[in-house]
């Protein structure tokens, strides 16, 4: 068996004994394999802890989703899970403009602003950071349907492009890589 300490908590382990167990073998040995076995548990310890993040979860996003009472979807990716999560944990509490706009700006990823009218029984959820529709409408809708009051409806002004805003600013070649449901009218226009 080869003697040498390459285990950084066995190198670690080594340094606090005395420095004549450096010579010997036994003690480096020793060092190496019960390194190696705490090098492991450091990892998989900091794998799990990384799981108790919304931000920095894989595996375990299935947990807070269970928790937080969410149908999950494998096939969503995992950012947009993220988004869901975040978005439901910060739609916890009263019901105001404020709370709308920090669940949607969590599924955005980008500014919105938010007008509620409460004499006309509307909110309006107003996307102002990009164009398009963002790709989990859907889980937005069903989040903001979630926390608001029933007798409330909820209408959603997305940004598109226009004639103006491309006309002498996009090359042809730009304007041809920009997805359809950038423009009005495009597809999948909410």
């Amino acid at each position: 068996m080869n003697d040498t300490v390459v285990s950084p908590i066995g190198k670690v382990l080594l340094n606090h004994l005395p420095q004549y167990y450096e010579d010997v073998r036994e003690s480096r040995i020793i060092c190496q394999t019960e390194g190696v076995e705490l090098d492991s548990l450091e990892s998989a310890s900091a794998g799990v802890l990384s799981q108790r993040f919304v931000d920095s979860a894989t595996w375990g996003l299935q947990r807070w989703e269970k928790e937080l009472g969410i149908a999950a979807s494998a096939s969503q990716p995992l950012e947009q899970r993220r988004a869901v999560i975040r978005s439901r944990i910060r739609g916890a509490g009263t019901v105001r403009g404020q709370l709308i706009k920090s669940v949607a700006e969590a599924y955005y990823g980008g500014m919105v602003d938010v007008s509620v009218k409460s004499e006309q029984y509307q909110v309006i959820v107003r996307f102002v950071s990009k164009v398009g529709v963002p790709p989990n409408l859907d889980d937005l809708k069903a989040a903001i349907d979630e926390i608001i009051p029933s007798h409330l409806t909820v209408k959603y002004a997305f940004r598109y492009l226009l004639i103006k805003d491309i006309n002498l600013l996009l090359t042809l070649n730009e304007l041809e890589a920009t997805p359809l449901s950038n423009f009005v009218g495009g597809s999948d226009n909410g």
